[in-house]
């Protein structure tokens, strides 16, 4: 070995360190620009903090297309029928439905029970309640609509069941720790995506209830069914969970009315009287929470995260050529 090899492994070492210390200052400096924003914010009432927001989600769309055209490329091909001037008014909407809820994160670790309790109306947990008494747990699955953040705090307070919320890790590490401190305000726990399996069955098993967010894009491998008359890529995740053990799935949607104030919405995922082998089984139960989605996102498309590629991959050749048969066969 020559004096240039020896020597390779140190300098390897000495730049993956300098990196990681790049790494860390680049962080610490992103959350003190958020710890800051977050002070301001609290500067404010919470109820201004929905006027502020809708204000500055219409400066970002206009100034700060970040995303727009995605935005307004997916509007136009979920809803065909709507004009320009209509497809650019729920855009526009959509961009303060994320601004607001952004900046309502900053409040959460100032937000009481009973402040919840004031903002949140939950008139019928009884859903909950019934299926929990069939000792099986229960699937609560979500979508990246309303204030997605704030209905796991509330559902977990109002209902007096605490979530097992599972969550993908931020790549700032003092802003994941920040977010996960949140979502455990009252009692709920977090799982990282990366240990979730074993603490999802476990959670069942113990007649507990997971947290899930289900509407983003799944791998090219993916589940393909539609959603907005197009195949999307779709996780099989909680489905396959459901089957597994038996466990009800109930989807939960946040809506936010004019005044500010929220309102959350429970419906049931029928999973009692699907057929076939599990693969079918799970095929069909991610079709109707799917199906579920489309539905709140149609009725209240300001409230869905359009600048997400939800139809970022292409389903293989042979899926659609199978879905064309079906289709015909109908």
């Amino acid at each position: 070995m020559n004096d240039r090899q020896k020597g390779d492994p140190a300098a390897f070492l000495i730049l993956r360190q300098l990196f990681r210390m790049f790494v860390i200052m680049r962080d610490r400096l992103e959350y003190i620009g958020y710890i800051f924003i977050g002070w301001l914010v609290r500067l404010m009432p919470w109820e201004a903090v929905n006027r502020f927001g809708a204000i500055l989600g219409s400066v970002v769309f206009y100034a700060i297309p970040i995303r727009r055209s995605l935005t307004l490329d997916q509007l136009r091909k979920a809803f065909p029928q709507k004009s320009s001037a209509e497809i650019k008014e729920i855009a526009v909407a959509a961009y303060r439905n994320i601004v607001i809820s952004l900046l309502e994160v900053f409040w959460f670790s100032h937000l009481t029970a009973d402040k919840i309790k004031k903002i949140v109306s939950m008139p019928d947990t009884s859903v909950m309640d019934a299926r929990l008494k069939e000792g099986k747990g229960l699937i609560m699955l979500g979508g990246h609509f309303g204030n997605w953040e704030l209905i796991a705090i509330a559902v977990g307070l109002i209902s007096q069941h605490p979530l097992t919320i599972i969550v993908q890790r931020q790549r700032n590490r003092f802003v994941d720790a920040f977010m996960n401190k949140n979502r455990m305000l009252f009692g709920n726990k977090v799982v990282e995506m990366e240990r979730a399996p074993r603490e999802i069955i476990s959670t069942l098993r113990n007649n507990g209830v997971v947290a899930i967010l289900a509407d983003q894009s799944g791998p090219q491998e993916g589940l393909f069914v539609n959603f907005f008359g197009r195949p999307a890529s779709t996780h099989r995740g909680p489905a396959v969970f459901s089957v597994r053990t038996g466990a009800p799935i109930i989807m939960a949607f946040i809506i936010r009315g004019a005044d500010g104030f929220y309102r959350v919405e429970f419906e049931e995922v029928d999973t009692r009287n699907v057929s076939g082998t599990d693969d079918e089984k799970v095929e069909q139960i991610t079709a109707r929470h799917v199906a579920m989605l489309e539905k709140y996102a149609s009725r209240y498309p300001d409230h869905w995260l359009w600048m997400h590629k939800r139809w970022k991959h292409s389903p293989p050749v042979n899926s659609l050529t199978d879905e064309k048969m079906h289709a015909a066969a109908r």
